[in-house]
């Protein structure tokens, strides 16, 4: 299986997918423990709830796991959030702070899935944003994420369903932050919160360069919003699903409407 599925879309907005692939090469998966290989911590179905909600969307997804390596953590390793519990480039423990390997990766190890995953993906994704840019003058990257909303190991209380990271405003044109927020904001029955326990991975902080016409956010949903439950065996529940396309595909068209004012080509 090829570590990237790219869809090409003549738009000015790029998806980000770093999370929601499944596949675990079979050397990784036989140092897996029976918990790793539940493989919890996937973005559920998140490309499901994203598919056809803007035309022209250009997608990148990664279809491996992210216990094989984790491809919005900065290849060097360097933790994304300091002083708090966090998974790294390979996660050696689950969001619960649990084990997840029988036989733990080594440095090689490591280095080796870099080259053969995590720098595929990125390439890809370097690329589509370069080719959106060239073709609009700018260029969105949309990154989605999804996680279970109580998670004591990583953060405190309840998350809220909609969790908007820009790195404290760094990484987007305050237009496209306040029209995201906007819509999260206005949504019925639904919370939301910027740059509060996420702030934005390492996609959302290393390719966000306003500057430059590269514009960057993540959108980290609470499983909630969508799952049937925050366990096993990961269901979509269809109505919630549903409702929650409503603000999603708002979003992205905003942000398509919001390209052309940001520096981009008419």
């Amino acid at each position: 299986m090829t570590p990237v599925e790219i869809t090409r879309g003549a738009g000015p907005i790029v998806l980000g997918l770093p999370h929601t692939g499944t596949w675990v090469p079979d050397d990784v998966l036989n140092r897996l423990n029976d918990r790793g290989r539940g493989l919890d911590d996937t973005d559920w179905h998140i490309h499901t709830l994203y598919d056809d909600l803007l035309p022209g969307v250009t997608t990148v997804r990664a279809t491996f796991h992210r216990y094989v390596i984790d491809a919005n953590r900065d290849p060097s390793g360097q933790s994304l959030y300091p002083g708090q519990n966090t998974t790294g480039l390979v996660p050696l423990t689950d969001f619960d702070g649990q084990s997840i390997w029988h036989m733990e990766p080594s440095e090689a190890d490591i280095e080796a899935r870099r080259l053969a995953f995590h720098a595929p993906y990125h390439a890809a994704l370097q690329a589509e944003l370069d080719r959106v840019r060239a073709e609009h003058g700018v260029a969105i990257l949309y990154d989605c994420h999804s996680i279970r909303s109580h998670i004591p190991f990583l953060f405190d209380g309840i998350l809220p369903d909609f969790n908007i990271g820009t790195n404290s405003g760094v990484t987007c044109d305050p237009s496209i932050e306040a029209a995201v927020t906007g819509i999260c904001d206005r949504a019925e029955g639904y919370t939301s919160v910027l740059n509060g326990r996420f702030k934005g991975g390492w996609t959302t902080r290393h390719y966000g360069r306003p500057a430059d016409g590269y514009h960057a956010i993540q959108m980290e949903l609470a499983q909630s919003t969508h799952l049937t439950a925050e366990a096993p065996p990961w269901s979509l529940d269809p109505a919630k699903a549903e409702k929650l396309r409503v603000p999603l595909s708002e979003i992205l068209t905003s942000l398509a409407d919001l390209a052309p004012t940001l520096g981009g080509k008419r």
